[in-house]
């Protein structure tokens, strides 16, 4: 089940499910969320079995340009409890203009800002602006046993 308004309203105020938000952005049943900064890759990465290297990022202008693909960062800071999860959509705005969101769940227990990968799959430059909506957050309810998350990027780190 996923949690409405009221429900969001409630788990901001009495459990600081999210911080530096801006109540006009919860919607029906999810929140919008904001850019705050963004990063383009500029080394080569590798994922193996046991280890990762993870490219070098460096941050840049708010211009997504044709076929780029960047990392950004949201305004607002997530504390998820036990008992949900919560899935990154794409604003349909975004996609209007070409770009399309590379998004992960966000496990119970994840605490910190959301980094989300962005890309650029129109013929044109797309311009953000700080602060601008980009995606929408949504939660839902977690039954039966979990495990709070205990990755590295908990606290909101990048790489």
């Amino acid at each position: 089940m996923f949690l409405g308004h009221d429900e969001i309203l409630r788990r901001i105020s009495e459990e600081s499910l999210l911080e530096n938000h801006q109540t006009e952005n919860i919607q029906g049943a999810g929140v919008d969320l904001r850019i705050s900064r963004i990063m383009e890759p500029r080394s080569s990465g590798r994922i193996g079995a046991s280890d990762r290297v993870l490219p070098e990022l460096v941050e840049c202008d708010f211009v997504l340009r044709p076929g780029g693909y960047y990392l950004f960062v949201t305004m607002e800071r997530v504390n998820m409890p036990a008992d949900l999860v919560a899935f990154m959509l794409n604003r349909s705005s975004l996609f209007r203009c070409g770009a399309s969101l590379r998004t992960a769940v966000i496990d119970p227990g994840y605490h910190g800002v959301l980094t989300v990968g962005i890309k650029n799959e129109g013929a044109h430059d797309i311009q953000l602006e700080p602060g601008a909506r980009v995606l929408q957050l949504v939660f839902a309810e977690v039954t039966g046993g979990t495990r709070g998350y205990d990755g590295r990027y908990q606290g909101g780190r990048v790489v």
